[in-house]
């Protein structure tokens, strides 16, 4: 290991990981502030860098933090201090901490977000929902999303309350659509917003597809289709957005501390904005 780490070194271990090249084009990933050359003794990891957050990597002491979801996806015209994303860039600026993202790079990557996400839900990570081409093995390709197998058959609201039990607790909880008694063994797992892929997993012949941030057209829809298939398409789970990428930070934070010399903090403040749910009573 070397002696000393910068955060130029840390941003290239990253990059290893979680190629840049694999990104979306839409997306923006990458260094967002800091000087690669400043020296790194502590390494922040959390999915979102809200204002929270950045307090909370710099009482840590940290000098980088790596989030998930970039912090500037489009683009802005000023970062001032007295509007909400410009605070957080004076935040880490002032405060000597660089702040790097891995998004759909991270998605795509294996072993990447979808990777754990399946794991947590029980199945050994398969072939992706999307493909990255050329690939010489399917069920290693790089790509979105992940297919596999439950080791045996259970029902879709035993499964349901599995993944409720695998991923960090929220107000918004797990979900399902589907019939609570169906057999479901085949799985597929998209992490974050995956209702564009309704119909891929449907035409990939899975159980249930699993993700996060479903609408209720683009379901009632996907639902009504499946019953017209033989056999019936998937029944479908709908995860919090941050909780089904969350535990990606576990595995960010192993693989820099695999290979550099520096002390890992993982920032778990549930940055997932919903804090209330009800249910009517009678």
């Amino acid at each position: 290991m070397a002696e000393r780490t910068t955060v130029g070194e840390i941003r290239r271990v990253i990059h290893e990981a979680y190629p840049q090249e694999l990104a979306e084009s839409w997306d923006a990933v990458g260094l967002v502030c800091g000087d690669p050359q400043d020296d790194v003794s502590t390494v922040a990891f959390a999915l979102d860098c809200t204002q929270e957050v950045a307090d909370k990597a710099v009482e840590l002491g940290a000098q980088m933090l790596i989030v998930h979801h970039p912090l500037l996806m489009r683009g802005v015209t000023s970062v001032a201090a007295d509007t909400p994303k410009g605070k957080v860039i004076h935040t880490l600026i002032r405060n000597g901490v660089a702040l790097l993202s891995a998004h759909t790079n991270a998605d795509k990557a294996r072993p990447g977000v979808n990777d754990k996400l399946a794991e947590l839900v029980g199945i050994k990570p398969g072939r992706p929902i999307v493909p990255v081409e050329p690939y010489d093995n399917l069920e290693e390709a790089l790509g979105l999303g992940r297919i596999g197998e439950l080791p045996e058959a259970i029902t879709l609201r035993e499964f349901t309350q599995r993944v409720a039990e695998a991923l960090p607790k929220t107000e918004w909880g797990v979900r399902a659509a589907g019939d609570p008694e169906r057999m479901v063994k085949r799985v597929a797992v998209s992490s974050g917003s995956g209702d564009s892929f309704l119909d891929k997993a449907a035409a990939l012949g899975v159980d249930v597809y699993v993700t996060s941030d479903l609408r209720h057209h683009p379901v009632d829809e996907h639902l009504r289709a499946a019953h017209l298939m033989d056999p019936e398409g998937p029944a479908v789970v709908d995860t919090a957005h941050w909780a089904s990428e969350f535990p990606w930070t576990a595995q960010a934070r192993d693989i820099v501390e695999s290979v550099l010399r520096v002390k890992t903090e993982i920032i778990d403040l549930r940055t997932d904005p919903w804090t209330i749910s009800a249910q009517k009573e009678n």
